[in-house]
């Protein structure tokens, strides 16, 4: 008899915590964005030394008057997006290289004034190999 007891009060206390869970990452998640209120999107993709589309480069996205930036990966697509409030706002993107000076030569300045959505493109340049 104990055993069904402590099956049952395990499969109690799983179900809670998952349901804990769930409303501690759908709060975080609204904390971040609520969907009802107006936002920009900006929108990338992100090209190689091929000029082919690629994945999995980290990609950060800041306002030009904040120093701390939002990180994010291109997909498999080599795109990414990113919310943020509506209003006027300058933001940089650039990709996050290991070459400072090749991250910087991928950097573009977005100009977003309302509601819209502004599309960029990061291209990635072939690194010199040093002798």
């Amino acid at each position: 008899m104990k055993t069904k007891t402590n099956n049952k009060t395990f499969k109690f206390v799983i179900a809670a915590l998952a349901l804990l869970a769930i409303g501690i990452s759908s709060a975080t998640a609204q904390k971040r964005m609520d969907p009802k209120k107006p936002y920009c999107l900006i929108f990338g993709t992100v090209f190689g030394p091929d000029e082919l589309p690629a994945a999995g480069v980290k990609v950060k996205i800041r306002r030009a008057d904040e120093k701390k930036p939002i990180e994010l990966v291109s997909d498999r697509r080599g795109e990414f997006a990113q919310r943020f409030p509506a209003g006027t706002a300058d933001y940089l993107i650039w990709a996050d290289l290991k070459d400072k000076q090749a991250a910087e030569k991928t950097q573009v300045k977005v100009h977003v004034e309302k509601d819209e959505r502004q599309d960029v493109t990061l291209h990635l340049i072939q690194q010199s190999s040093k002798k």
